[in-house]
């Protein structure tokens, strides 16, 4: 689209629960953005979703969300085993793109994603919408300035009970490696790896053990894995999705101090350095992916840059695809 235009007019392609509020409404709430049309195939859920958030075009096709004329980009908000499907076409289209988290199912599809999108007008991003989020600026504000030195260590340990879903026989695509790309590890840790990216650095190398210990699926569901940063700083995470309690917590230990801060929780972020102490507490917005949708819109008016555009989206992928490289 023009850069000078004002007005970012997008479309969705598979308005489910993480439209409702995470992400569907801020279209509309951030300046110079609005939702035009959303697709998806079943016509009665569809129409709800429209007249519920006041969309004024619908579509049970999405090459015929792709190809609509009056869309300037397109959030791919399905489940990974399709993004590469429909980032391609929306490449072959020339429209922006922004991919739910992970990327797609894989690094090699993630690669393949983001070459039809090079030297393209067409603007691609992923929602890794934690690297937008104020909570995590500060994190990072602390970092650059100092605050901690030099980064030697981040860890992180996240655990719950089995959900419902996971103990219900009816089908989840989540915990379904075909349509996921692997578990809820997958699922919830790119989150994490991402934003680990973005505050120390890319990471050069990665291994782990992951297994399945629970067999209420097929996917894993106890990951433990440790990595090195280009930087030559380490880290460490487990991840295990059928404890007896729940709990999420990340330590980046520096030269001079450490930060405490979760993942996924709405907790202080805790710094502690040889020169003092702090406890900041930064709520999330009503709209999770509101400030990565603005971040979005500035990116394309020529007002800034989105943290995680183009070939940057994969990064988490490929370090997950390290992790699980002995699974199966």
């Amino acid at each position: 689209m023009n850069p000078l235009d004002t007005e970012i007019k997008w479309g969705i392609i598979g308005c489910g629960d993480v439209t409702e509020v995470k992400s569907g409404p801020a279209f509309n709430k951030v300046a110079g953005s609005r939702l035009l049309a959303v697709m998806r195939r079943d016509r009665e859920k569809l129409l709800d979703y429209a007249e519920r958030h006041g969309v004024p075009r619908t579509h049970v096709s999405a090459d015929d969300l792709i190809n609509d004329p009056e869309i300037d980009a397109i959030y791919v908000a399905t489940p990974p085993g399709s993004h590469r499907e429909y980032a391609l076409k929306i490449a072959s289209a020339n429209k922006h793109c922004c991919l739910e988290k992970p990327m797609a199912l894989n690094f090699a599809e993630c690669k393949e994603i983001a070459a039809a999108f090079a030297g393209k007008e067409a603007q691609l991003f992923v929602a890794y919408y934690r690297r937008s989020l104020p909570r995590f600026n500060q994190v990072k504000a602390w970092i650059d300035n100092g605050e901690i030195g030099v980064i030697r260590h981040i860890n992180w340990s996240y655990f719950r009970p089995p959900s419902a879903a996971d103990l219900s026989p009816e089908y989840d695509w989540r915990t379904d490696p075909a349509v996921a790309g692997g578990g809820h590890f997958v699922d919830l840790a790119c989150h994490g790896l991402d934003l680990f990216i973005h505050l120390a650095g890319d990471i050069r190398d990665a291994s782990g053990i992951a297994v399945n210990q629970q067999a209420l699926y097929e996917a894993e569901d106890a990951v433990s894995a440790c990595w090195v940063f280009d930087s030559g700083a380490t880290g460490a995470g487990f991840w295990n999705f059928g404890a007896s309690e729940y709990g999420d917590e990340v330590v980046i230990y520096g030269n001079r101090g450490s930060i405490r801060f979760s993942v996924f929780a709405d907790r202080p972020l805790v710094l502690e350095s040889s020169d003092r102490s702090e406890t900041v507490e930064i709520p999330h917005p009503q709209n999770i992916q509101y400030f990565h949708i603005e971040n979005m819109v500035k990116h394309l008016t020529g007002d800034g840059q989105h943290p995680v555009s183009g070939p940057e989206g994969g990064k988490a992928s490929r370090v997950m695809d390290q992790i699980l490289a002995g699974v199966g």
